[in-house]
């Protein structure tokens, strides 16, 4: 991401009304990411990171994984970056030709469809819970195991539950807790990630 003199500023007053935190440095750099995107500082007790999450993330993104979201809207906000750095495919579970099925949305049935084609990747859920709820439920069943989940979804219905069996898997997340999210957020989390893995990757690839 390229910062001007008023993402400074603002990055700056971030930093001061924050203070001091528990954060490591590469955590820290998400957390403001997303408040920088919301202009919520609520996050920074929201955000949660699962042992190795950035380290896993930001190594499938230097191995080219493909990545998978929920919605258009994380597919847009996140692709830009992507071309210019890494170039990781990108797939949208809303885009994906499924046959129709009563029991799951559209969101749920795309993104387990595109999960078991690329059961090793990276999943960005910013929006539909179902698709969240969907992706645990394979996991659970031992049928993929993802480099990465981030999983931000607001909702009132659920949401609680499929975060807290987020929380119990044995797979690198980062998660918003609560009913707060959405795909703001979840793009604000991995296009932070993906700068920070092109500062540790990137000159490697380039070279490559």
């Amino acid at each position: 991401m390229e910062w001007h003199t008023s993402d400074a500023q603002s990055l700056r007053i971030i930093d001061r009304e924050i203070g001091e935190h528990a954060f490591s440095p590469s955590e820290y750099e998400i957390v403001r990411r997303v408040i920088y995107a919301t202009a919520d500082f609520e996050y920074k007790s929201l955000i949660r990171f699962s042992d190795q999450a950035l380290q896993a993330g930001a190594a499938a993104l230097a191995a080219r994984s493909t990545i998978v979201v929920d919605v258009p809207m994380v597919q847009v906000g996140i692709t830009p970056n992507i071309q210019k750095t890494f170039a990781n495919p990108v797939y949208c579970s809303m885009e994906a030709l499924t046959r129709p099925q009563k029991e799951k949305t559209r969101a749920a049935w795309g993104i387990e469809t595109l999960a078991r084609r690329y059961p090793e990747g990276i999943f960005v859920v910013g929006q539909a819970q179902t698709a969240l709820t969907a992706l645990i439920e394979l996991i659970e069943a031992e049928e993929i195991r993802p480099a990465l989940i981030v999983g931000t979804p607001a909702g009132f219905v659920g949401v609680d539950v499929a975060v807290a069996r987020l929380k119990d898997l044995l797979v690198p997340h980062i998660r918003i807790d609560g009913r707060k999210g959405n795909a703001v957020v979840a793009g604000a989390i991995i296009n932070g990630l993906v700068d920070l893995a092109w500062q540790a990757y990137g000159k490697e690839n380039s070279l490559g």
